[in-house]
């Protein structure tokens, strides 16, 4: 198969790759696992945007020359927008703690220390990573002004209060808004900001040591921002005893760097962590309520519960307007209102009801019968490809192996030459699927009883399901199908899906 990226392999390493297609966790970059006949693995990237390829590259060679944890870049196309990077592996930060975050936020010792060394490495990003940066290269901004400060906050009051209805002065709210945007682009200490410090974007090379990934979008600003983005992430269920804990470990990190107060520390740090739950409020206004996403939906009540604590504590009272706001988002009907809409369709009532909520939001919800405590455990599906030349695929979960489906009935690429060293991952076999037809008219009636399986199992509380697609060699109708129900299932109900194409030795996994 030639493309760019493997073009840019060979020329790099004289031989041709195996290609595995990677997950790409809602990126609109494309990721690879490259392998030489030598066993040397590479992660190739095809990007869409010049600008964006460029900004990771000449970041991650200026990290490279301080030695710090990121993926090396071992060579670049610009003309075709693609590069490889250094592979570090299948283990995320968001992975290995993923006993801890199922259980309410108990992490256990083992998992608090992975997040000690990701947060303590934080402080050399910032600083050393900028050293030599040419700045011109970032994108889409250079620096966090004040400009793009009141881009989130605007973002917020039109796409997440204007859309539950909550009443506000819009001159008074606007005149906050522009001394908080103020505040925030100000703040010092400034230095590299990564500003998608999240735990799915560290890397544990060796399983152990944190590495830092997808930092693109980094610019300059604010130092407390990425430690807001990282420590009160919804999905992260941090007690407060455990953020102190972690703030600490960041402090004592950044002393070599900086020397901060610890009340102007504490207080910069809270009115990020502010602006940061407004952010992702804009944010899940438009992708939960707007596009019905249940992902987003599910952490509204977190960041309420955040805003209302913050509020509660006095981080607020120099934005009075901004306050009121908050108050009446967390105690008035606003809440109860989201939750309504969210009933419009069963699987996102389902959902709902099976997702940890805060205590504030939770006594709200309680009172006007829109929420029932359930199995707090979440939904995850199995979807498989398999040749049943080599037999029907075990289903590890014990529950029996779910439904399997026979794609043999529908138009097989693999009969014509051109098509047999491809998958049904590769463009060409999309292309000869889509354009004949059958299999697409095949899968719809999949869907139809996938979906009404999926939200059945999610108002019971299951835990698991599974899909299998069977053909002749599990390598074209079979892979299409199970990778195209794998990503409808995760896009329509923000679901964790597991993809395996078992007879092409691929395992992806489509998190929460």
């Amino acid at each position: 198969m030639s493309s760019p990226l493997v073009n840019l392999y060979i020329h790099t390493f004289g031989h041709e790759p195996a290609i595995q297609p990677l997950s790409a966790a809602g990126s609109n970059r494309r990721y690879y696992r490259l392998v030489g006949p030598d066993g040397r693995k590479v992660i190739g990237v095809e990007g869409t945007n010049k600008d964006e390829n460029r900004a990771f590259v000449e970041i991650a060679r200026c990290f490279a020359t301080h030695h710090l944890p990121t993926p090396r870049v071992l060579a670049a196309d610009e003309s075709h927008l693609v590069y490889l990077q250094e592979d570090l592996g299948d283990l995320s930060l968001f992975d290995a703690i993923r006993r801890g975050r199922a259980n309410d936020g108990n992490y256990d010792s083992d998992e608090e220390k992975l997040l000690h060394a990701t947060i303590s490495q934080l402080p050399r990003l910032q600083f050393e990573g900028i050293d030599g940066l040419d700045t011109s290269v970032l994108f889409p901004s250079q620096r966090m002004d004040e400009q793009s400060c009141m881009f989130d906050l605007n973002y917020f009051k039109y796409l997440f209060l204007k859309l539950v209805g909550v009443e506000f002065n819009e001159l008074k709210l606007q005149a906050d808004f522009e001394r908080l945007a103020t505040s925030l682009a100000n703040a010092q200490p400034q230095a590299f900001l990564y500003r998608d410090f999240q735990a799915r974007n560290v890397m544990l090379k060796d399983g152990q040591q944190p590495y830092f990934i997808d930092f693109q979008g980094g610019r300059l600003g604010p130092i407390f921002y990425d430690v807001a983005s990282f420590l009160w992430q919804a999905s992260g269920h941090y007690s407060n005893s455990l953020r102190q804990r972690l703030i600490s470990t960041y402090k004592e990190a950044l002393r070599p760097f900086a020397d901060i107060d610890d009340h102007l520390f504490n207080s910069s740090l809270m009115e990020f962590v502010l602006f940061r739950m407004l952010q992702v409020l804009g944010a899940y206004g438009y992708r939960g309520l707007w596009e019905k996403k249940l992902y987003f939906i599910n952490n509204i009540p977190a960041a309420l519960d955040t805003l209302s604590q913050l509020a509660s504590d006095g981080w607020c009272d120099n934005y009075p307007c901004l306050k009121a706001v908050i108050t009446d988002m967390v105690q008035s009907a606003d809440v109860r209102r989201i939750m309504r809409e969210c009933q419009q369709t069963a699987s996102v009532n389902s959902e709902l009801r099976r997702q940890p909520l805060g205590a504030h939001v939770t006594d709200l919800l309680e009172q006007d019968s829109c929420y029932t405590k359930a199995d707090k455990q979440p939904l995850v599906v199995d979807v498989m490809s398999f040749s049943f030349k080599k037999g029907l695929p075990e289903d590890p979960s014990g529950n029996g192996g779910g439904y399997v489906f026979d794609c043999r009935s529908t138009h097989n690429p693999g009969r014509y030459q051109e098509y047999k060293q491809l998958t049904g991952l590769d463009q060409p076999v999309i292309d000869f699927l889509e354009q004949d037809g059958e299999l697409i008219d095949f899968l719809k009636s999949v869907y139809r009883l996938a979906d009404f399986h999926v939200e059945r199992f999610m108002e019971r509380g299951f835990t698991h399901l599974m899909f299998s697609f069977g053909c002749t060699g599990g390598q074209h109708r079979s892979v299409y199908s199970a990778q195209h129900l794998a990503e409808h299932l995760h896009r329509k109900y923000g679901i964790e899906v597991i993809i395996t194409h078992r007879e092409q030795h691929i395992h992806t996994v489509l998190s929460k």
